[in-house]
């Protein structure tokens, strides 16, 4: 979706990074006092989600922007960590979590890049390892049209050896990277999904064989790669989706350049299914055989889950035999049962990612 509004938060004005955004969308800002002028307006609209992807509001960071993931104490979690540059995406998947995580949602980024920086030239200063991606409240690269960021974090953290950087996409906005001196210190990941799935459920984004010749330019350029396979959803001839989805993932790209590859099944707050079946009428992901889970998340049942995963662990195995496999927010059960071992026992989750970042990305510990 095209940005059809600007927003400009008063206080960020005079920001060189606003004049910039507002000369490439070609749009005169509105400066407004504070933020609640621009959710009035969105809420406003009769499809307040669909009118928060045509809005931007340019303001700043008040809180820190690197923060933990928000994990449960129920599920392995993966000690990732989020540096937190913006909010909301200008796509529209059916099951996205932030249409109902942001009230109301509003696309908005952060100008205050010298708070940002401050805060990860304290952590390159430090000796332990960071695992650090900008995925998680938005889209990594969808800001690659409009600002100059990824020219500034990569080379920075190029220039250092305790930290990585993950930019995870379901789109092919790289052009930027191309000629950055990275170091193998940021890793370009994709979410992936059979084309059924990413037809259906994943509006506006890039296809699976798009997002593939994009991985495949940037393992040319040098980067290291990463896969994400989340959500998982589950429909008769999944598996053999699956299976033919990550057999072209292996004709693209080489298995020893991925640093890692996730799985995650379908999983939602009860609060999102009543948003999709308003706003996705036709869509029938909301309506599988769920359990709430241990987080309060409606998820498949664990039978189910398992199968699949073992179905898709096998195919990654038969092309990748060494590519490091782990699972997003699932317990030690289908760890066990899945991958022959629980993360605990090897040091826990955290560690063995670390592990993998060290190997492919050089970096040092301590």
């Amino acid at each position: 979706m095209s940005i059809q509004k600007l927003y400009i938060d008063r206080q960020v004005a005079n920001s060189p990074q606003v004049g910039l955004i507002a000369e490439r969308l070609g749009l005169a800002g509105e400066i407004v006092p504070d933020a609640q002028t621009v959710y009035d307006a969105v809420s406003a609209a009769a499809d307040p989600v669909r009118q928060g992807k045509k809005v931007l509001f340019l303001t700043r960071n008040k809180g820190p922007f690197i923060k933990e993931c928000p994990g449960t104490r129920a599920y392995t979690c993966c000690g990732y960590e989020i540096l937190h540059i913006g909010s909301f995406c200008q796509m529209d998947c059916t099951y996205c979590i932030l249409q109902s995580y942001f009230h109301p949602p509003v696309l908005q980024y952060f100008v205050n890049h010298n708070d940002l920086f401050k805060e990860l030239n304290a952590i390159f200063a430090g000796k332990k390892i960071h695992r650090i991606g900008t995925g998680e409240f938005t889209d990594s690269l969808i800001w690659e049209l409009w600002t100059d960021l990824s020219t500034h974090l990569i080379p920075a953290f190029a220039a250092q050896k305790h930290a990585v950087l993950e930019l995870k996409s379901k789109t092919t906005a790289i052009q930027n990277l191309e000629q950055l001196p990275h170091n193998r210190k940021t890793i370009t990941s994709w979410s992936v999904n059979t084309p059924k799935i990413i037809a259906e459920e994943e509006r506006g984004t890039a296809s699976l064989t798009a997002r593939l010749k994009a991985a495949a330019k940037c393992e040319s350029w040098g980067y290291p790669l990463a896969f994400h396979f989340d959500p998982i959803v589950l429909y008769d001839g999944c598996e053999k989706d699956y299976e033919r989805t990550i057999q072209k993932i292996f004709s693209y790209v080489s298995p020893d350049n991925i640093v890692w590859i996730s799985l995650g099944s379908f999983r939602f707050m009860p609060a999102l299914k009543p948003l999709v079946e308003k706003r996705f009428p036709k869509s029938k992901i909301v309506y599988g055989e769920f359990i709430t889970g241990l987080d309060g998340k409606m998820r498949y049942f664990k039978p189910m889950r398992m199968k699949i995963y073992q179905k898709i662990i096998a195919c990654i195995r038969a092309q990748a035999p060494q590519t490091f496999i782990y699972f997003c927010m699932e317990d030690e059960e289908v760890w066990h049962k899945c991958l022959g071992y629980t993360a605990p026992e090897r040091g826990g989750l955290d560690h063995l990612l670390d592990e993998q970042a060290i190997k492919h990305c050089d970096l040092k510990n301590g």
